[in-house]
């Protein structure tokens, strides 16, 4: 006879990891036409940040071999003046991202953590630069210093004063200016009920009250696309333009098979926070479970994504958002607390205790039921740093139907 009995979970927050989720910065992501002698000076600005960052980085190196420390920002402040034709803020931007580099660096090799040193760039590996403060004015078009007016879209009406500039290049060819601004959240009242989220592949999400999200499998869908497209690309000789415009075509598939994915996601959230007041959810070690057999089907949910959409939409919402321990949720009945252990393969939940559900249905439960006990902790936690944890489910690639009703 099996042994009841219940484990104690707790979570710690990291709350540098979660004040970056859940910043006050709002984004303004809109597409721009420039001609094509203004492309020809965007692609140059991108040309003159490789070599600054180049430069940049080899100075780091020569200068750390010498002194045994890395130059300080001032340093590589005044290295800008004279090494590169960029706006003056532009360049500095390079210098900036050259420190936040190494300093990601140092960081993780004073935790243990394996790092690579920043590598040199090939244009191919610049697509962005960034006005951080100046140089920019938007209005019925977007004016950058030095280059002039370029033709925008704007598809949303800004209501709030803008801080940063970033023009990006998209490997489609596609040009974007992203806009950040300072928001202020004002504080609502959400009304709604409790839910647990239980994550899955077989179905994208089951919900404590019944109510399960299908995958849309947005991977397996283009991917007969996708194959065709990369078998063209291989066929073409390298260098030739035949093979640039297959590789831009290839590049455009991906584009929309990630728009479609992050379009999913912005609908499911939106969703979720305007009609649950709070969302208890597990903290996957999503970095974990990409390395399986099913890393493909992982990476298509997008989990990570899912959750960092959820926190910062939940706050302006007025939900809460809970993570908790994922160990043993399919394992523990949510009716009686009994133990017991379930093949993979294995998609009903039956306990002696007369409980007959789906799986995934006693897993959210038993989710919600640790977020609201106080066994999960949550992000008004005073705890120091997360528990990264495995999911058994996403070992095991059920197609079989729901017994639940369909999210709609």
């Amino acid at each position: 006879m099996m042994q009841q009995w219940k484990p104690t979970f707790t979570l710690f927050i990291n709350f540098k990891i979660l004040k970056k989720i859940m910043r006050r910065v709002r984004s303004w992501n809109f597409r721009i036409y420039p001609t094509k002698k203004q492309e020809k000076h965007l692609q140059s600005y991108l040309y003159e940040c490789k070599n600054l960052w180049n430069y940049l980085l080899n100075h780091a190196k020569e200068y750390y071999e010498t002194t045994g420390h890395f130059p300080t920002r001032n340093k590589l402040y005044e290295l800008t003046k004279n090494k590169s034709e960029l706006f003056s803020q532009v360049a500095q931007n390079v210098a900036e991202r050259i420190i936040r580099a190494l300093n990601a660096v140092i960081s993780r090799k004073k935790r243990g953590i394996r790092a690579g040193f920043p590598r040199f760039k090939s244009i191919d590996r610049i697509k962005s630069f960034t006005y951080p403060q100046k140089g920019f004015s938007l209005e019925e078009k977007l004016m950058l210093s030095q280059i002039g007016e370029i033709q925008i879209k704007k598809h949303r009406t800004i209501t709030e004063e803008l801080r940063t500039l970033t023009i990006k290049r998209m490997s489609s060819g596609k040009w974007f200016a992203i806009f950040t601004s300072q928001h202020t959240i004002s504080s609502k009242s959400n009304k709604g009920k409790k839910v647990g989220i239980d994550l899955g592949i077989e179905h994208f999400a089951y919900l404590s009250d019944g109510i399960s999200i299908p995958n849309p499998r947005h991977i397996i869908k283009a991917e007969e696309k996708l194959k065709k497209a990369h078998q063209k690309l291989s066929h073409k000789r390298k260098g030739s333009k035949n093979r640039k415009k297959a590789r831009i075509r290839l590049s455009i598939s991906h584009e929309k098979l990630a728009n479609n994915r992050r379009e999913f996601l912005h609908q499911v959230t939106r969703k979720l926070v305007n009609s649950y007041s709070l969302i208890a959810m597990e903290d996957l070690n999503t970095q974990g479970l990409a390395r399986g057999f099913l890393a493909k089907h992982v990476l298509d949910c997008g989990w990570a994504e899912f959750s960092k959409m959820l926190h910062y939409k939940a706050e302006e919402a007025g939900c809460e958002v809970v993570l908790v321990n994922p160990a043993y949720t399919s394992q523990e009945c949510s009716n009686c607390g009994l133990i017991q252990k379930k093949k993979l393969a294995e998609r009903a939940h039956k306990c002696s205790c007369g409980a007959d559900m789906h799986r995934d249905l006693n897993a959210a439960i038993n989710i919600l039921k640790r977020a609201t006990s106080g066994t999960g902790g949550s992000n008004a936690s005073g705890a120091t740093k997360f528990l990264a944890s495995m999911k058994e489910e996403v070992h095991v690639l059920d197609m079989s139907s729901s017994r639940c009703q369909p999210y709609t």
